[in-house]
């Protein structure tokens, strides 16, 4: 009777202690498989990046701007009297020259106006003659008290008298002479002529609309352009310590150079409602590649930096730290660095503060990078040589450059899709 109790005590031990080696195998068995499937995994491969090292060189500050092509003179050629067109004198399109003979008016009417004031002219230089003579007479009776001092005033006033009456018509005949000359109507600058406004045969008065023709200045030329206040003051600095700022112009489609000219005026005025002064720079034209009034895109040379740090504008992103590169470590891990940027010509932008010639940065292959990660660089190409003359071939012709900006070039490419939140990281700077 006693033994019973004690078999049915120990079964309920005897089965919690199978569960507890039940339960420790299947712990064992998943620490095994973890284990197991962790040393299995492989290790993740490094990114495929492509690289580029800063270096040293110069790097030419432009201002890329819209122009219009001003001609230096626009003439519409008025007629200065009323008649009848007899001829036109000038071949549409063509260029002529200052004091080149363009129309003629009907001139008969003014020569017999010319010839009435000098039939005029010489009855008032008779009358005058005999108005001396008479004064002569008068004057010797005066000095012998036989006629009266009034009559000898008299004389002396109708002497005056016919002195001016002569000069009056003196100017009556100049004013003929000049209706003539009038008549003949001369190109008042050398230029291009535009097409014909009037024909001949057509009654035109003074400084009647449309006028005989309108003659346009080719060479030289000049192109007015605006930039930003904030751009100003390097040019006007630049500008007044007499150096002479290179404007080079390209097509409004920005693939042909077009000419190459210097600053030569800028506006005493700012535009409020812009915040932009107008420039104006001077050009030869000697191959009248500049059309009046077309429109161009102006690169202006305010200044060369020499020395200055050269990334490929690529390797610049822009993100919650502001500008930054992907910095390569020694040990082919990236990391993020903020910069400071300066001016860029579109292939390659200057670092001034957060980077030193030598630095390897990643240019290429940033879309998954993150701080730290690991990296495989293939072909690694210095910025160096190529982005040196290129640096420096845009210093000597600032229009070697990419599509213009409003004010000094600046290139922040954004961010690639799915970059790793730099903000996250602490960044050197």
């Amino acid at each position: 009777m006693s033994e019973a109790p004690s078999t049915r005590a120990e079964r309920p031990r005897r089965g919690r202690l199978i569960l507890a080696v039940v339960v420790l195998a299947l712990i064992a068995l998943v620490i095994i498989h973890l284990v197991r499937s962790k040393t299995q995994k492989p290790a993740a491969a490094p990114q495929v990046v492509t690289v580029a090292t800063a270096i040293i060189g110069p790097m030419p500050e432009t201002l890329s701007e819209l122009g219009t092509v001003t001609p230096v003179a626009t003439v519409t050629v008025l007629p200065q009297l009323s008649g009848y067109l007899t001829a036109v004198g000038y071949r549409e399109g063509e260029e002529v020259q200052k004091g080149q003979f363009l129309a003629q008016i009907d001139p008969r009417q003014y020569e017999i106006s010319k010839r009435q004031a000098e039939a005029q002219l010489a009855k008032d230089k008779a009358a005058l003659a005999q108005a001396r003579a008479d004064l002569v007479r008068f004057t010797q009776l005066n000095e012998r008290k036989s006629i009266a001092e009034q009559t000898y005033a008299d004389q002396q006033f109708l002497v005056q008298q016919e002195e001016a009456a002569v000069k009056a018509d003196e100017a009556n005949i100049a004013q003929f002479e000049l209706d003539l000359i009038y008549c003949h109507i001369t190109a008042p600058v050398a230029g291009r002529v535009g097409l014909r406004l009037v024909d001949p045969g057509n009654y035109v008065t003074a400084s009647s609309q449309p006028g005989i023709a309108v003659i346009t200045s080719m060479k030289p030329t000049t192109v007015e352009f605006t930039v930003p206040q904030s751009a100003l003051d390097k040019v006007l600095q630049r500008s007044k310590s007499g150096a002479q700022l290179p404007v080079t112009v390209f097509s409004s489609d920005n693939t042909r150079q077009l000419a190459t000219g210097t600053l030569y005026a800028i506006s005493n005025q700012m535009a409020t409602a812009t915040g932009t002064v107008t420039l104006r720079a001077s050009f030869p034209n000697d191959d009248e590649a500049l059309f009046p009034n077309e429109f161009v895109n102006v690169k202006l040379l305010v200044d060369t930096l020499q020395n200055a740090v050269l990334v490929p504008t690529p390797a610049i992103q822009n993100g919650a730290p502001g500008d930054y590169v992907y910095l390569v470590n020694a040990d082919s891990t990236v990391s993020v660095r903020k910069v400071t940027l300066g001016p860029g010509d579109g292939q390659h932008t200057v670092i001034t503060a957060g980077l030193a010639a030598g630095n390897v940065v990643v240019t290429d292959g940033m879309d998954r990078l993150s701080d730290g990660m690991k990296i495989k660089a293939s072909s690694a190409r210095p910025a160096s040589n190529a982005a040196g003359a290129s640096a420096a071939t845009s210093a000597t012709t600032p229009a070697a450059t990419a599509a213009p900006a409003s004010a000094v070039q600046r290139t922040r490419p954004a961010s690639a899709p799915g970059t790793a939140a730099p903000g996250q990281t602490s960044t050197a700077s």
